[in-house]
Order: structure tokens, then C-alpha cells, then sequence
């Protein structure tokens, strides 16, 4: 477990990114990260994955 947790820190540099766009359109807002789809593809899934799990905890709740 430990020395996953090491390998994965170790790797994430990794998974980054750059691309054209940070500080020069519509400079820093938070719009860029709904909007470029290199942030876009992992933004929308995590937002609809939290919302999907606040509404089914909501019926839960409201059926128990």
C-alpha cells in the first residue's frame, strides 16, 4: 500500500498537461475549466458523478 501510494505521487507529474490558454483567455477564470476540453473531460464526469451521488443520497434519506 505504502509503496503505491509513493509510486503514484511519483508519477503524477505525469498526467500534466500544458496547453495554449492559461492567463490568455478571458484570462484566469473558471470558465477555462468547463470550457477547454483538456480540463473539460475531467471536469464534467466528476461534476455529474457528485451531483448523481447527492441526489441519490437525497432519496435515500427521504425514503429510510
Amino acid at each position: 500500500m505504502k509503496r503505491s501510494l509513493i509510486l503514484s505521487i511519483i508519477l503524477l507529474p505525469l498526467l500534466a498537461s500544458a496547453h495554449p490558454g492559461h492567463g490568455t483567455t478571458e484570462g484566469f477564470t473558471i470558465i477555462h475549466y468547463f470550457t477547454e476540453w483538456n480540463h473539460a473531460m475531467f471536469t464534467w464526469p466528476v461534476i455529474l458523478l457528485t451531483v448523481g451521488i447527492v441526489i441519490k443520497a437525497k432519496r435515500r434519506t427521504r425514503n429510510a
